[in-house]
């Protein structure tokens, strides 16, 4: 971090400092509301589908608001889009420990996911990433993501504690009030950042989405983020009650999505570490290879408390260290005046990929009684990933191309 300081200027080292406390809040939380799936099904008497569905519409939504506030972020800038999505993510949740009846939690699944699409780190690291010279930006991107890693790894086991004390729908409310903490914070990200400059010749968004799409690395990174946000909605939804049906102790599942973010703030430092010295889609491919392993050897071996926690801290690694990385090849390869609109649609690529897992996997349960068909599913999924990443370029697109001349 000293490094950064003697090359950053104070209202930029602020804001990096800000964003990271947003990323931690914004994602922590919503990363690990999966806690409340068992006990909220069990004594509301609902199947696991409820629950399920609500967290997948949460991760659709926040998909499909992701490049809408990415494009608002690049006309007018980060600050209103985060306020917006703070208050909107608060007020989900609060909902969701008020509306008890199944219907009206399901649908508590459109107010959450817009608002923590508006609030989430994505928003944070892009416009960090736009505010620090080109060599700076892929160890920022990593070091916003492992920020959120963080996250995740208090909020598991601080809501299971505060579950346990007080209840879960005390719970569910100290989730809502921690996304009001982000609203002061903004002043230092509004601070630095730059107000979008107009052009001579203004570039229509929608036609530079038709250009962005026409580069194939860009179309095969779209496609293989759905693989990323399958596993880590699959994961992070059924994991703790997974482990729960065989047998283990809750809090070990709490553990076990804390370990996962522990363990994400190296594999997110390490992965921005890398991406500018290492090929990214090589990098890239390595990481969804290395996930098929390792669920492989996890559904082959039986389940105890240490093959948990291996499998969390390996996974953990693997978690979100493509994020700094498909990021950094969106920007590389598309340039930055689009920046968060290309990486919104791509993060929407993630959130349809998540919609999948969360939902499938409940869908699934109730009607089989296991996860199986997900994990094989998962499996087969993270290989694919790994073929479609080999063939993607590092070199500039059209729209990176405009941009420099």
């Amino acid at each position: 971090m000293a490094e950064i300081e003697k090359k950053i200027d104070p209202a930029i080292l602020y804001a990096i400092i800000a964003g990271c406390v947003i990323s931690f809040i914004s994602f922590g939380f919503s990363a690990s509301f999966s806690v409340f799936l068992r006990p909220m099904s069990e004594d509301l008497g609902w199947g696991r589908e409820v629950f399920s569905l609500s967290l997948a519409i949460q991760v659709l939504m926040w998909g499909v608001t992701q490049p809408l506030a990415g494009a608002y972020a690049d006309k007018y800038g980060p600050t209103q889009v985060l306020a917006f999505g703070a208050i909107f993510a608060a007020l989900g949740f609060a909902l969701r420990a008020i509306l008890l009846d199944d219907t009206m939690f399901v649908l508590t699944g459109f107010i959450v996911g817009i608002g923590t699409g508006a609030c989430s780190f994505p928003v944070v690291i892009v416009a960090l990433g736009k505010v620090v010279e080109a060599k700076q930006r892929s160890f920022i991107l990593g070091l916003g993501t492992a920020a959120a890693s963080a996250g995740m790894f208090a909020g598991a086991p601080l809501a299971t504690i505060i579950m346990d004390m007080l209840g879960w729908g005390v719970a569910i409310f100290f989730v809502a009030i921690s996304f009001l903490i982000i609203l002061p914070l903004l002043f230092f990200i509004s601070r630095a950042s730059e107000k979008p400059k107009a052009r001579r010749e203004q570039l229509h968004t929608i036609k530079a989405i038709k250009i962005a799409f026409s580069d194939r690395s860009y179309t095969l990174l779209f496609f293989g983020f759905f693989v990323c946000g399958f596993h880590v909605q699959f994961i992070q939804t059924h994991l703790p009650a997974y482990i729960t049906d065989e047998g283990l102790a809750p809090i070990i599942g709490a553990w076990s999505l804390a370990l996962i973010g522990l363990f994400n703030i190296g594999g997110s430092f390490l992965s921005g570490w890398s991406g500018h010295i290492y090929s990214k889609p090589k990098l890239l491919a390595g990481i969804y290879a290395s996930r098929a392993v390792v669920i492989t050897i996890f559904i082959l071996t039986p389940l105890s408390e240490a093959s948990v926690l291996v499998f969390s801290a390996a996974m953990g690694i693997l978690w979100l260290s493509t994020v700094a990385l498909t990021t950094g090849l969106v920007a590389q390869t598309q340039g930055l005046k689009f920046l968060s609109t290309l990486v919104g649609l791509v993060f929407f690529s993630h959130q349809v990929g998540g919609f999948l897992g969360a939902w499938l996997g409940g869908r699934l349960y109730d009607l089989t009684g296991n996860y199986e068909a997900m994990w094989i599913a998962a499996i087969l999924f993270g290989v694919a990933a790994t073929i479609i990443h080999i063939p993607i370029k590092e070199q500039p697109g059209k729209l990176a191309q405009a941009e420099i001349n």
